[in-house]
C-alpha cells in the first residue's frame, strides 16, 4: 500500500488524486512542510513524499509519473511521440505557471518577512495571464491533450485551483469550463474529502 505524506491543501493533492484516479488505496499522512511527519519521510521536510514499501520518492511530479507509468494510466507509453508531447505539456505548466504562483506564495507567506519582495506580484499576474492563454490555446479537448485524461491534466487544474485561491484572474472560458470539470471529477471530490 501506498502512504502519502503531506497536506490536502499542498501538492500532495496531485498524489491523492493521481491515487484516486487509479484506484488505488492508500494511508494519508496530514501534515505541513518541516512538521516531524515530513522530516521522517523526506530529510529536506519537504512534501509530498510517498512511501511505497521501504521507499520514499519525492516530488509530486516525480511520484505522479511514477504511479502513471507502474500502473499504466493517465499517461501515454514512455518513448512515443505523445509522451513527449504529455511531458512538454506537464512541464510547460510547471515552468510557466506552478513556478510562478510559488514565487507570489514564498513572497507572500512562505520567505521571512524581510526577505519578501511583495512588489513583485503585479509582474507575476502578467506572466500568468499571458502564460494560461498559451495553455488555452494549447488545449486540443475536454482535457489537454484531447478524450484522454493524463496526469498533466492533474498539475493543470491543480495549478488553476491555487490560482484562483490565490486571486490570480482567470478569465478564459475554456480553462474555467476545465477547471470545473476536472473538480467535478469524482476522484477529485474523493481525494478533497481526505
Amino acid at each position: 500500500m501506498y502512504q502519502v505524506i503531506g497536506g490536502t491543501q499542498s501538492r500532495a493533492f496531485r498524489v491523492m488524486w493521481t491515487l484516486e484516479e487509479l484506484g488505488q488505496d492508500y494511508d494519508h499522512i496530514e501534515c505541513k512542510p518541516h512538521s516531524p511527519e515530513a522530516m521522517a519521510a523526506n530529510p529536506s521536510g519537504k512534501i509530498p513524499a510517498m512511501r511505497v514499501g521501504e521507499d520514499v520518492l519525492a516530488d509530486s511530479t516525480a511520484i505522479i509519473t511514477y504511479l502513471a507509468d507502474k500502473h499504466e494510466m493517465l499517461t501515454h507509453k514512455a518513448g512515443t511521440i505523445a509522451r513527449a508531447r504529455q511531458d512538454g505539456l506537464m512541464h510547460m505548466v510547471l515552468d510557466e505557471i506552478d513556478g510562478i504562483l510559488w514565487t507570489a506564495a514564498r513572497h507572500s507567506f512562505v520567505l521571512p518577512e524581510d526577505r519578501r519582495v511583495p512588489a513583485i506580484k503585479p509582474s507575476l499576474v502578467w506572466e500568468f495571464e499571458r502564460n494560461i492563454k498559451r495553455l488555452a490555446e494549447a488545449m486540443e479537448g475536454p482535457f489537454l491533450m484531447g478524450e484522454d485524461m493524463t496526469i498533466a491534466d492533474i498539475v493543470a487544474a491543480h495549478c488553476l485551483n491555487w490560482a484562483y485561491g490565490a486571486k490570480f484572474p482567470i478569465e478564459d472560458e475554456r480553462l474555467l469550463a476545465y477547471g470545473k470539470a476536472m473538480r467535478g471529477r469524482d476522484a477529485f471530490k474523493r481525494a478533497a474529502g481526505k
